[in-house]
């Protein structure tokens, strides 16, 4: 009798089947599933279930039984996660946060508990300096192909030559109006401003961010989205502040209150404005004519992260086209990947909300790195919201 079964009794079927399917789950090793079941039996089974160590299912480490995940408000598909978790058996915890500045503060401070998160184009280069993001082993990614990426939307994950951060969706920042309640045309930053202090008085929303807040009021004056020279920045904080008593909320996490009619008109993402026209048809997006923000938000893996292998396993699976699709279409944010494009019902990208048109997009800038940590902004922000 060999040494290997002087030292190991056989298993159960019960107990060998528990092991197989820890094994196609990706929560134990190759090795281990061997060295419990012995190579007999194990290639017995593996006989049947052709492919499986080729599998990511095989490749992957331990999963655990639960991640965490910090994004954007309204921004997923709940059922993305349910699949997910019916796929790996790994709940989803869902993090929201309104600002770049807000994750950039809770990486910085440590412990978030984040394994994945969804960071925007402007931010990776500064994470990527401060070390807070991992560059991205794209071979635990196989769904991901570079090929059938926009690269207008997607070179900001890349990092000194190193991928950081792979590429959820693009989109705008443009303003949504209730036309039942605001009867004027509003189609500039220049016009947001001037009706609400007038027509949609006590009735407008801002975001609780500096980038899009402030940018948006030094396009209403002329001055450039991403503008720290300090005489502009007066002239938009005199604007926010002769603003502010007539807003409704400083709040990112605008669609219950436009929803409700409480709030007629706010800062608004694609995504959203595509969410509340599709269900309220009298709310209407529109991108400013004078300029205003083009952007893209990608998934990022944190230094800090306590469940890679998971972190890694959800990222794999929202890069995989067939489940991309239903998220863009739930979600609303036009897409980066031509595979998904193809898989999009007309109505979707017909939508000139989702996708407008070049003529609505040039006037548009990305966001700058350097708003991210500038202090001159930071303070503007706070002195806005505490006026």
């Amino acid at each position: 009798m060999s040494k290997w079964f002087r030292e190991n009794a056989p298993i159960s079927a019960r107990e060998l089947t528990d092991e197989f399917q820890r094994l196609k789950r990706g929560s134990v090793t190759r090795r281990h599933f061997l060295g419990v079941t012995g190579l007999g039996l194990a290639a017995a089974v593996l006989a049947r279930q052709p492919g499986l160590f080729n599998s990511a299912a095989y490749a992957q480490e331990d999963l655990g039984t639960s991640m965490s995940l910090a994004t954007w408000p309204n921004y997923h598909d709940p059922a993305t996660f349910e699949a997910f978790t019916a796929k790996t058996e790994v709940a989803v915890e869902v993090n929201v946060f309104g600002s770049n500045e807000e994750m950039l503060a809770k990486l910085q401070a440590g412990g978030t508990g984040w394994d994945l998160f969804v960071p925007t184009n402007y931010t990776i280069s500064t994470y990527a300096g401060l070390g807070l993001i991992d560059p991205l082993d794209l071979t635990k990614v196989p769904n991901f192909d570079p090929k059938t990426q926009n690269t207008r939307f997607t070179n900001e994950g890349t990092v000194d030559g190193k991928v950081y951060a792979l590429p959820k969706n693009w989109g705008t920042t443009g303003i949504a109006v209730n036309s039942d309640k605001v009867k004027s045309k509003v189609t500039s930053w220049k016009e947001f401003f001037e009706i609400a202090m007038t027509e949609a008085d006590g009735r407008t929303m801002v975001h609780d961010y500096q980038l899009t807040t402030i940018g948006n009021a030094l396009v209403s004056l002329g001055f450039s989205f991403n503008s720290i020279k300090p005489e502009e920045l007066a002239k938009a904080e005199e604007l926010l502040i002769k603003v502010k008593p007539h807003l409704y909320a400083i709040n990112s996490d605008y669609q219950p209150s436009m929803r409700s009619t409480d709030a007629w008109m706010t800062m608004c993402w694609t995504n959203d404005g595509a969410q509340l026209n599709r269900d309220m048809p009298e709310i209407q997006f529109t991108l400013g004519t004078d300029g205003g923000e083009i952007w893209s938000d990608f998934y990022a893996v944190p230094t800090s992260a306590t469940n890679k292998p998971a972190g890694y396993a959800l990222l794999n699976f929202l890069m995989d086209p067939q489940n991309a699709v239903r998220e863009h279409i739930a979600n609303g944010a036009p897409t980066t990947d031509s595979r998904v494009i193809a898989l999009l019902p007309a109505e979707i990208t017909g939508n000139r909300i989702v996708y407008p048109d070049e003529a609505a997009l040039t006037p548009l800038e990305f966001g700058a790195a350097v708003t991210l940590t500038d202090p001159a902004r930071a303070e503007l922000m706070a002195r806005f919201k505490s006026a």
